[in-house]
């Protein structure tokens, strides 16, 4: 499985934006897409991840902030970011859990909140 992450940027507190990830290669109906961050000096930590069958499981810190959308069909997830505050920047990785439970990574997208 292959994943291709996009947006991401700089943007000030109060502001918004919107990070999407594609997934391609053999995926199977049953599977977990979602997003993960890491600040710098911190491990990396799971912001949202959704199930094929519409799960979500959002980290506190984001909740009633980001809103993750997607669609099995075309094997993709988005992040929309509103209320961005300076502790959301990181770099922001789009994940793929299979059926079997192997993990793969996009390769990062940074995301800077400051004014």
């Amino acid at each position: 499985v292959q994943l291709q992450a996009s947006g991401g940027g700089l943007a000030q507190p109060g502001g918004s934006l919107r990070l999407s990830c594609a997934a391609s290669g053999r995926i199977f109906s049953d599977n977990v897409m979602g997003w993960y961050r890491q600040a710098p000096g911190k491990q990396r930590e799971l912001v949202v991840i959704m199930t094929s069958g519409g799960i979500r499981n959002y980290a506190a810190s984001v909740k009633g902030r980001f809103t993750i959308f997607r669609d099995n069909a075309k094997n993709t997830v988005d992040l929309q970011m509103d209320n961005l505050k300076p502790e959301d920047t990181a770099v922001y990785f789009c994940n793929f859990q299979s059926h079997l439970g192997r993990n793969y990574w996009g390769q990062g997208t940074l995301v800077t909140v400051s004014s």
